[in-house]
């Protein structure tokens, strides 16, 4: 055998680990994202040990995938791992800050500090979608406790001034946080404007009421 030949066949094989380390990467988080969406339908429905549950089972899901992938350090950083790892942060960030709990480290959920960033993100903008819900059961104190956190959130986010080689696009995440923190910040206030007029003209009719 040349050594062309060896040196083509140890490069084959090395493709052929790398393809079964990849096919089964794509499996897992295929799953993990799965399991991630079902854990964040249960925290919108307040179904929260359920979602903890879900999120335990969201931990180990996301060790499995991580674990072949040390080797190979070029998969772990394409896009499907890490939107898995992306939505394993946003779940877990989300149960802590709608139930008022610690945040998790990225070290607690093993991903890297730019995917926490990312993960965080997309968490915050999931909230917008709970505290529609908090003002369709006029609970606006609630709401305006999580529209803090989104505030606080993006407070963070906006001072990351780096590439997007490093944050891996978070600029335009925070962009999108930005515009989605306003149109839910416009919503409490208007909610909370139309309550205390009805509470106005309320007192008004009753006063009206004896004086007749």
């Amino acid at each position: 055998m040349t050594d062309l030949e060896k040196i083509t066949n140890q490069i084959l094989a090395e493709f052929e680990t790398k393809y079964n380390v990849r096919e089964q990467t794509l499996k897992l988080s295929r799953a993990l994202i799965r399991q991630c969406s079902l854990s964040i339908r249960a925290i919108h429905r307040h179904e929260f040990q359920e979602a903890r549950q879900m999120l335990t089972e969201v931990q180990r899901m996301s060790r499995e995938m991580q674990k072949p992938l040390s080797p190979h350090p070029d998969l772990l950083y394409t896009g499907y791992a890490l939107d898995a790892l992306k939505e394993t942060v946003e779940a877990n960030t989300l149960l802590a800050i709608v139930v008022d709990e610690q945040l998790p480290s990225p070290e607690e959920l093993h991903v890297p500090g730019n995917v926490y960033l990312l993960g965080l993100a997309e968490a915050a903008n999931e909230l917008r979608r709970y505290i529609l819900d908090l003002i369709r059961h006029d609970q606006l104190e609630q709401g305006e406790q999580l529209l803090t956190w989104m505030d606080n959130i993006y407070a963070t986010l906006v001072i990351v001034d780096y590439p997007d080689a490093l944050t891996r696009g978070l600029r335009r995440q925070t962009d999108v946080l930005r515009s989605i923190l306003e149109r839910t910040r416009g919503d409490l206030t208007l909610t909370s404007r139309q309550q205390r007029l009805e509470a106005k003209l309320q007192r008004m009719e009753g006063k009206a009421d004896k004086e007749a």
